[in-house]
């Protein structure tokens, strides 16, 4: 963390785009790069964030700007291998583990999981196998084609929310079902700790997990709130 060295932030036009300004002054990035931002509502929110930082600015507490920095410094230059990364989430896709005891849990998981399956085979043609237990599932490369097509067509600021949403997800189905609107931020979570509420449900709470859920629960909020603002 740093001092807080500026009195106010601001948003400017730029071009058809729109800058974050404290004090006048455009705020860069880590690379060095300005920031130049797609829409006014982003571009409101980022300088929010800023005003909102105390007598110390901690990087941290401003989620949207790393979105942001992230966008702007790094997806251009990595943008084909982050989609194949992306699309190993199709191998490795928790919707896809399903459990074979208690039965409460395998229905759960059916009701839950499976139209989240079927959706992303009618949208993108990608059915994915799914099995019991931890040894691996085999899928066939053609279900990562659609995927791949859709993610191909997004600009660097659409992938990086995807990107985040399906990293904090730990699976692409749920990422996707969140870019799409299909799910929200807390639905989407739900859906990824499926597994682990039944647990809780038996044994309770335990605190360093509950912080852990907390952390993914909100960074799930501010990858769907980032991209709302992209379309705003």
């Amino acid at each position: 963390m740093t001092k807080r060295f500026y009195k106010e932030a601001a948003t400017v036009n730029a071009d058809g785009a729109f800058s974050v300004t404290l004090d006048g002054r455009a705020i860069k990035t880590p690379a060095g790069k300005t920031l130049v931002l797609p829409t006014k509502a982003l571009a409101e929110a980022i300088a929010a964030e800023w005003d909102a930082q105390g007598d110390e600015v901690n990087p941290q507490s401003m989620p949207l700007m790393q979105l942001a920095g992230t966008a702007i410094d790094r997806v251009p230059a990595v943008r084909g291998s982050l989609i194949d990364g992306l699309l190993r989430y199709v191998d490795t896709d928790l919707l896809c583990y399903r459990a074979s005891q208690p039965p409460e849990l395998v229905q759960r998981q059916a009701e839950v999981w499976q139209p989240l399956l079927d959706w992303a085979e009618e949208t993108f043609g990608a059915k994915l196998n799914v099995v019991e237990g931890v040894l691996p599932a085999t899928q066939d490369d053609s279900a990562k084609t659609g995927f791949a097509a859709a993610m191909s067509e997004m600009d660097d600021w659409q992938l990086t929310a995807l990107a985040e949403m399906v990293g904090v997800a730990g699976s692409i189905v749920v990422g996707f079902a969140m870019y799409a609107g299909a799910l929200d931020g807390a639905q989407a979570f739900k859906v990824c700790h499926l597994d682990e509420d039944h647990q809780i449900e038996r044994w309770g709470e335990d605190a360093e997990a509950m912080a852990r859920r907390d952390k993914i629960r909100e960074e799930l909020h501010h990858a769907v709130t980032f991209l709302s603002l992209l379309n705003r």
